[in-house]
């Protein structure tokens, strides 16, 4: 099934694209969330159409992301756990952590743009990726502390 995408999707492909994807997952999830449209005569000629609206949006979508990357660079965030024999700690931080502990020194990020390969589990200081756009990566130092 060919679609043309209207938002970026991660591993599939940018606003605007192209695509080939399977009929299960262009059926029930692409068309369903308006994340995607077919892609026949009429909807391409509309798609050059809209090129231009879009590329204008993700421009307008980078610079709102520079600046939020500038205002969260420089914040530095304390998270305080319990900890056990060898400063483990009783759990784990988390993306969900570190936007809460962000969020109390007034910036709001969405946790899904909190890039961790794996939760925190020991002490230390860590740099954290915020990716808040595909072009725009800033990094939040992130110290999690005995409590």
């Amino acid at each position: 099934m060919k679609v043309i995408l209207r938002e970026d999707i991660e591993n599939l492909g940018k606003s605007g694209e192209l695509v080939t994807v399977k009929d299960g997952f262009g059926r029930n999830y692409l068309l369903p969330r308006k994340k995607a449209v077919l892609a026949s005569e009429q909807n391409l000629r509309q798609l050059e159409h809209e090129k231009a609206v879009i590329t204008a949006r993700n421009a307008k979508l980078k610079g709102a992301a520079e600046e939020q990357a500038k205002k969260v660079g420089s914040i530095k965030v304390v998270i305080k756990r319990k900890v056990g024999d060898q400063d483990k700690l009783f759990g784990s931080v988390t993306a969900l952590d570190i936007a809460e502990a962000v969020a109390a020194q007034g910036q709001t990020v969405d946790r899904r743009a909190i890039h961790l390969a794996d939760p925190i589990k020991s002490i230390g200081h860590y740099e954290v990726e915020l990716r808040l756009h595909r072009d725009v990566v800033a990094k939040i130092k992130v110290e999690v502390a005995a409590e």
